[in-house]
């Protein structure tokens, strides 16, 4: 996969970035447990074979769904993979039912994410979850598969993540007090499913309070300033890094989604939007943006790690940015996979599609992938095609429940005694 083939047509040019991007979990997944390794080189004080990533993970699962489903490999083959996946989960550290953010593949025991943060990240087990219910419905024909995902489902303890004054906190302990510098989960952000699958647990449901009431009543949530012509109803100044408005709607379908606060169709859009019009404006004259280059995202960086976006502007373009747009803006989006791919191919691509992040301005190419950014672009090219993913993972119960239970309205949300 490879080698590079110029000049294919847009659909067959989707499906090649596709099914190579993929590789990154077919081929380099942990052997043992089958989770994803947070990425594939540049590790920062880490094992890079052993470290393996919760969110990643369901976020890898889901593209393994898109093989089987495009027959790029054997469904039993990924069938055998979610069970392996699903047993590991079983004996793996847990805090409540919550998962750590890294855990060792081989042992399943807490990394820590930070010094002091070993315990559960709510934010990181929703991805998780996410993943996990869309193979409960793609595998909906293997009961027993279907009763350990839910039962591994309904052992987190989403409520216990609940502070006294009312706020859902994204990393805890439950041996220890909470951190002095705890973060609570607030808006907007990536965290959005969190709400949606807390709500909707059957064993430990969140109530509606904390979303309306904490996560939506902080100064990032609502923006509605206009951007070249663009209003993004939700998001911090210009946006963000685009990850905060795609991670949420990997799974989630945002089309004709609303609630009190928004349309989330809408948000996804333009966010994308915003991002590309900064890069267009290019205020900093950074070498190589334009409109088939453009994407700012949380990526590796010539500096580290950074946290990419129109207020923090390296001149670093991330693929995983434009590409995993593509649902929302696909005619934006598409000159810049076909540039990335036949203009750029020679310096960004390779095993496992493209690499996670280049600067041009410093003639700077990353070493590697990251589980991350790998898995949008191949989850946002088939929701692209056709939807699949926001099909199996919309129309679980749980999903479902907690939309309801928030107070959206969707076209697919069906209603509370179906």
């Amino acid at each position: 996969m490879a080698g590079l083939i110029r000049g294919l047509d847009d659909a067959a040019l989707r499906d090649r970035v596709a099914q190579a991007t993929a590789l990154y979990f077919l081929d380099w997944s942990h052997p043992v447990s089958g989770m994803a390794r947070e990425r594939s080189a540049g590790a920062f004080g880490y094992d890079v074979a052993e470290t393996v990533c919760t969110g990643g993970t369901g976020f890898g699962l889901l593209a393994q769904i898109v093989a089987a489903e495009r027959g790029w490999r054997p469904r039993r083959e990924i069938l055998d993979r979610t069970e392996r996946l699903v047993g590991f989960l079983e004996r793996a550290d847990r805090f409540e039912g919550v998962f750590p953010h890294f855990m060792n593949g081989t042992t399943g025991c807490v990394l820590p994410f930070m010094p002091g943060d070993d315990g559960g990240d709510l934010v990181e087990t929703a991805f998780l979850m996410l993943g996990l219910l869309g193979a409960a419905a793609f595998f909906g024909d293997e009961p027993w598969l279907v009763a350990r995902i839910e039962a591994l489902f309904d052992a987190v303890n989403w409520a216990a993540h609940l502070r006294g004054d009312g706020a859902l906190m994204w990393h805890r302990h439950p041996d220890r007090p909470w951190r002095p510098d705890a973060l609570p989960i607030r808006g907007w952000n990536e965290a959005f499913p969190v709400f949606v699958l807390a709500a909707g647990s059957r064993s430990h449901p969140i109530p509606a309070a904390p979303y309306h009431d904490s996560w939506a009543r902080t100064p990032t949530f609502r923006n509605g300033r206009s951007y070249g012509g663009t209003t993004p109803p939700l998001g911090p100044d210009w946006g963000g890094p685009l990850f905060l408005s795609q991670y949420p709607f990997l799974g989630i379908d945002p089309r004709g989604l609303r609630d009190a606060h928004a349309d989330y169709g809408a948000q996804a859009r333009a966010h994308a939007l915003v991002n590309r019009h900064h890069c267009l404006r290019n205020p900093h004259g950074w070498k190589g943006y334009g409109p088939d280059c453009w994407g700012l995202t949380a990526s590796d960086d010539p500096a580290g790690y950074v946290a990419h976006s129109p207020t923090e502007d390296t001149g670093t373009i991330t693929p995983t940015a434009a590409l995993g747009s593509i649902p929302f803006a696909p005619d934006e989006a598409m000159p810049v996979l076909r540039h990335l791919h036949d203009d750029l191919g020679g310096w960004i691509w390779g095993e496992a599609g493209f690499v996670d992040a280049f600067c041009p301005a410093q003639d700077w190419a990353a070493e590697s992938r990251l589980a991350i950014d790998q898995a949008p672009i191949v989850i946002g090219l088939e929701n692209h095609r056709s939807g699949l993913i926001w099909r199996l993972v919309s129309n679980r119960p749980e999903v479902q429940r907690g939309l309801r239970a928030l107070g959206f309205t969707a076209p697919y949300l069906a209603p509370a005694s179906a």
